[in-house]
């Protein structure tokens, strides 16, 4: 059966993106019985390549994404949910595979440009961000993750690990495995984009609704939402499409949502056809959108506060899970070590 490794860098709690993008389907998958072990990874090592000057950041937000998880419906008895930094196999695994990766190759990876420009790096670039693919190979390798859910942007990232395990299998001996990508299932989920109608939600830019937001918040922040800028008057014809509130209804909305909250109307398309004639009003999708929203996190959110009350049980939960983690990754390094020839004391 397959073997599913997949996570988070914690640098804030998670938002609306993470739910849609990968939290909704890491349940299922869990939920589902096809996989014989689901690991997630808390990438707490990853997090402090570009946050080195700041490890509280990091440390405070640990409990942060471990608490979004289990509200979201993860359960410990089913996955393996572990802190990276616990499990040091994996910077072993890393520095042996920093030998079959040149620098050109690093520089050509699409998604390592686009982060290093992001963050404003240009020539002050950390090792460990500029490598970080190559830890990314060693996290999935480990625990010889065949599947692995990403989102289109990473996608570089595991053709790089495929690229490591074919370059280790063939150089030394075939034992690594080599992972496939696994992206969502519902497109708008691969491209929720952020309340300011920026490309994708980000913790960095604050245009993200967070999985622990109030209801105030979420109200506040569904009222702030940018829209169709040429629909200024309610009689005015709108578009739908690359409209951010629409995006977040194709993501969210099912048809018995409009019996509780908007009986004029019996379908999404319905809605949507009214808007680009004209006659609806921005405020009256965005009530709609904000009821939805609601009734989708308040169970998650009510489970959240329950479980931050004992933070001592989320992190005995942690430490089991980095255990339980690390001794398959040892087995795994044992492997490595042979398979190069390094086991020098246990021949």
């Amino acid at each position: 059966m397959d073997i599913v490794l997949t996570g988070d860098r914690p640098t804030g709690k998670l938002h609306l993106g993470h739910y849609v993008g990968s939290l909704k389907r890491r349940v299922e998958m869990q939920d589902s019985g096809r996989y014989s072990k689901i690991y997630i990874m808390i990438a707490d090592a990853q997090a402090l390549t570009d946050n080195a000057d700041n490890i509280n950041k990091i440390r405070n937000n640990i409990s942060e994404v471990a608490l979004d998880y289990l509200a979201c419906g993860l359960d410990p008895q089913k996955v393996t949910i572990f802190i990276q930094s616990q499990v040091p196999e994996l910077c072993e695994l890393s520095f042996y595979y920093m030998n079959l990766v040149t620098v050109s190759r690093l520089q050509r990876n699409p998604t390592v440009k686009n982060e290093i420009q992001l963050r404003g790096f240009k020539q002050s670039i950390p090792v460990g961000f500029f490598t970080y693919p190559i830890s990314q190979a060693a996290d999935i390798t480990a625990f010889k993750a065949n599947i692995v859910p990403v989102g289109e942007d990473q996608l570089p990232m595991i053709e790089q690990t495929r690229e490591i395990v074919r370059s280790f299998n063939t150089l030394y001996k075939e034992i690594l495995v080599e992972p496939s990508a696994v992206l969502p299932e519902n497109t708008t989920c691969s491209r929720l984009p952020g309340l300011d109608g920026a490309a994708k939600m980000s913790k960095s830019l604050g245009n993200c609704i967070y999985l622990s937001d109030t209801s105030n918040e979420i109200k506040k922040k569904i009222q702030s939402m940018f829209t169709d800028p040429t629909h200024l008057r309610v009689e005015d014809p709108g578009h739908t499409e690359n409209n951010p509130v629409f995006i977040y209804l194709d993501a969210f909305c099912k048809d018995q949502h409009f019996e509780a909250f908007l009986p004029a109307y019996h379908n999404l398309e319905e809605l949507k056809d009214h808007y680009r004639r004209g006659g609806l009003g921005d405020g009256t999708v965005k009530k709609f959108l904000n009821e939805i929203l609601q009734n989708e996190l308040k169970p998650i959110r009510e489970k959240r506060e329950m479980l931050a009350r004992d933070l001592g049980e989320v992190f005995q939960m942690l430490h089991k899970g980095s255990q339980s983690a690390r001794s398959v990754a040892q087995q795994t390094i044992q492997e490595v070590r042979t398979a190069i020839g390094i086991n020098y004391f246990n021949e």
